[in-house]
């Protein structure tokens, strides 16, 4: 009994020693002299694992200034300093080949996890391919409708997370509109003009001496909005319908516009240039108005502007425009990778949620913000010049189906054009050729 006794207790200790292995002794008295050397101190605790750090890639379109490197490594350092796990990795791209890096990563299985551009390539092509995430439980409130309309696909998903916005508007050489007397012919509190007013006050600068007023530039699509929006404003013509599923510029009216503009003096079409060539030489004073401008060329072009460059809608026949938009925001591709995306929502509501954080990102831009927002642009008179132009911004019918073909017929058809003999009938058969193409590739998509 006594042995059985001496096992049991001998069995208690073990017990003991093992289920306090782990834990924390206490400091013998001072007066309690130990009656045996010191056992080896148990080995410490593991420690909690790092959290594993997980990086993404961020590849972003010519926005304001989301391409410089100082702005966009400053945001993602701020980001940083809350959320030191995830790598940001940000790949620049422009509007040359921009599309053709995105479309190779893609077929590449290697498509990057957030990319930053508009409805066209987020909605209408990526989005309706299936290759986004819908982001839409992470729009913030209070952001515009009729933004947020244009960032959702018809499948009712959100492709885009608005950021900013823009009405795109065109531009002239102020001080060579008032040397030539043609400022009598502009509405210069706001902005606008007649089609009439238009014609004549191009007349007049070309009159004083300047043969570039203004080009028609068709060598690709860069900035092709510019020439959409002045066509089709000049006698009220449609480009696409509201519904978004057709093309719709093959008009009368639209076929009148580029006659007049093919027979009036000042007028080019230029097949070798872009808005990008455009722009430069109206920055450098060759040409006295620019049809592809915005805020954001103005704050860009500032050190090289040697005249006034007052900012105009396009010339309508009641001198009320419908300004083609421009929507911008952010896009995060489906690439099967479930830490990836939660890393990329989890970046992009830094960006968005926080009001102050998304007035800097907004400035960033050079454009607008897409919901009310305090301190965005305070005190600065340009951007509130420029924002008399939002109220004129029109559909957004980028979205439509077969946007991509859409536009390469646009500008292929304005090439033809500018080498026809500028009538009417010949001009409405290029237009319903180019329109026709397009609306088929919508038909097939």
């Amino acid at each position: 009994m006594k042995k059985n006794l001496a096992l049991i207790l001998a069995l208690c200790m073990i017990f003991t020693l093992v289920a306090c292995g782990g834990s924390k002794t206490t400091a013998p008295a001072a007066t309690q002299a130990p009656t045996a050397a010191p056992a080896e101190a148990p080995a410490a605790a593991p420690a909690e694992p790092a959290a594993e750090k997980v990086t993404i890639s961020l590849w972003t379109y010519p926005i304001g200034k989301w391409t410089d490197e100082a702005t966009v490594k400053g945001f993602i350092a701020d980001f940083n300093a809350i959320y030191p796990d995830i790598i940001v990795n940000v790949e620049y791209l422009d509007y040359t080949n921009g599309d053709d890096k995105v479309n190779t990563a893609i077929e590449g299985g290697n498509a990057p996890d957030v990319v930053m551009e508009g409805p066209e390539r987020l909605i209408a092509n990526w989005g309706a391919k299936g290759l986004m995430l819908d982001l839409a439980d992470m729009v913030p409130a209070g952001t515009y409708a009729g933004v947020l309309g244009s960032c959702t696909s018809a499948n009712g998903a959100v492709y885009e997370l608005p950021v900013c916005m823009t009405a795109h508007c065109m531009a002239i050489n102020k001080d060579v509109f008032e040397e030539a007397g043609a400022l009598q012919y502009i509405d210069l509190e706001n902005h606008t003009w007649t089609t009439e007013d238009f014609f004549k006050a191009v007349q007049a600068v070309y009159d004083a001496g300047y043969p570039y007023v203004g080009t028609i530039y068709c060598g690709g699509q860069g900035g092709d909005q510019g020439t959409r929006a002045l066509v089709t404003n000049l006698h009220g013509g449609t480009y696409a319908n509201t519904e978004h599923t057709q093309y719709t510029y093959a008009s009368e009216v639209n076929a009148k516009a580029l006659s007049e503009l093919c027979a009036q003096d000042g007028i080019t079409f230029d097949p070798s240039i872009v808005a990008s060539d455009e722009i430069q030489n109206f920055v450098n004073g060759t040409f006295q108005m620019a049809f592809c401008w915005n805020a954001t060329q103005e704050v860009n072009n500032a050190d090289a502007l040697g005249f006034d460059a007052f900012p105009m809608a396009f010339p309508a026949e009641d001198g009320v425009a419908s300004l083609q938009g421009g929507i911008w925001g952010y896009g995060i591709f489906d690439n099967k990778d479930e830490a990836r995306a939660e890393a990329a929502k989890t970046f992009l509501r830094y960006l968005t949620e926080d009001d102050a954080v998304y007035a800097k990102v907004v400035e960033a831009t050079n454009f607008q913000p897409v919901r009310e927002v305090a301190g965005v642009y305070e005190g600065n008179e340009l951007m509130a010049e420029y924002a008399l132009m939002n109220p004129m911004m029109g559909d957004y019918y980028q979205i439509t189906k077969g946007w991509t073909t859409a536009r390469t017929e646009w500008w292929n058809m304005l090439q033809r054009v500018g080498e026809s003999d500028g009538t009417v009938e010949t001009i409405l058969n290029e237009m319903q050729a180019a329109q026709d193409a397009a609306n088929a590739a919508a038909a097939a998509e």
